[in-house]
């Protein structure tokens, strides 16, 4: 990035460079209609895996947005900005979406994006799911994705994640930082966390979301909207999604250009842990999977929490909209 050339302006030129062979025809796009609104907003977290969200800022441009904003927000409450309309479309874990949509907020997933991103680590005193029974475990807030992820994971192996566990939540310092401290036996990281911890030998992993089943059989990054953004705009809404889908296959094509589009965008410092990362996430599973298979199996684990009232059922008539998901599917020949 050169001297003068903002944040913006460097993944919007790199990520529309790196795109080229992707796009879709001027036709394809010209049938479309012209978006409603040109201004889209959506939130910035930090994270690696969500890297699509970041890259697809040039093709967003391409799909005729000429204001893009990237909101700050934090992690535990994302859903809460996408439910009040502060953010309109956001990368969010699975899940974390499924508790808003049974509690009536205005949240519709619209798509997967990958299925695995997420390891839980463990010290010496864990050395399976099953013996984080009474173990203290670190997250950065009750609610937040990974501690839904963690709850999930004890409800399935017959846990009681509200009485089992010892939640040991301090905001000011990360999870991480204290599971190396020896502070907590357990916690769930997020890209660069697994690469950090690996690179200096610290714990060991007990579930890895990217290989080990059934976490690796359901999407753990899913794309939802504002629903009453969607509802007024649903042509912006289906070239939001066609950027994002975009984005996720430059993840997979060229991993090298976008871990050096994350590191000079300020995403992330190092390079080598989002090449890694990037490499590691099977990003191209959003063709193959089934979304609504990934909402059912974390409602049900969550319903066996006690977490949600909803059945399956009633949040995937509530809160999913598979429409453009199946155009875009038939569009870009998945």
């Amino acid at each position: 990035m050169h001297a003068g050339q903002s944040r913006r302006d460097f993944l919007a030129t790199a990520t529309a460079s790196a795109a080229v062979g992707l796009l879709p025809s001027r036709g394809t796009l010209a049938d479309d209609g012209p978006p409603e609104t040109t201004t889209i907003r959506l939130s910035r977290i930090p994270g690696i895996c969500i890297a699509p969200q970041y890259v697809a800022e040039g093709l967003l441009a391409t799909e005729g947005f000429t204001d893009v904003h990237y909101l700050e927000l934090p992690a535990a409450i994302q859903h809460s900005g996408l439910a009040r309309g502060e953010v309109d479309f956001s990368l969010h874990f699975a899940a974390p979406l499924v508790i808003p949509i049974d509690a009536g907020e205005p949240i519709t997933v619209l798509a997967g994006v990958h299925p695995g991103c997420f390891e839980v680590f463990g010290n010496e005193n864990v050395r399976r799911v099953t013996d984080l029974k009474g173990k203290r475990v670190g997250v950065q807030a009750l609610g937040s994705s990974p501690h839904l992820f963690l709850a999930s994971i004890a409800a399935y192996i017959g846990l009681d994640p509200i009485n089992d566990i010892d939640w040991v939540t301090t905001a000011p310092v990360r999870p991480m930082d204290l599971f190396a401290d020896g502070k907590v036996d357990a916690f769930l990281g997020l890209p660069p966390e697994p690469q950090e911890l690996r690179f200096r030998n610290v714990g060991h992993v007990l579930v890895n979301s990217a290989v080990d089943r059934p976490w690796s059989q359901y999407f753990c990054c899913m794309l939802a909207g504002n629903r009453d953004f969607i509802q007024r705009h649903p042509i912006a809404t289906k070239r939001v999604t066609r950027a994002i889908l975009k984005a996720t296959d430059l993840c997979v094509t060229d991993p090298e250009r976008i871990a050096q589009m994350l590191v000079d965008g300020g995403f992330t410092p190092r390079y080598d842990y989002a090449l890694q990362a990037l490499n590691e996430v099977p990003y191209g599973a959003w063709r193959d999977y089934d979304p609504e298979d990934t909402l059912r199996f974390y409602a049900l684990r969550l319903h066996e929490a006690g977490m949600i009232t909803a059945t399956p059922q009633q949040i995937i008539a509530d809160g999913t909209d598979w429409t453009f998901l199946n155009q875009l599917k038939r569009e870009l020949k998945a």
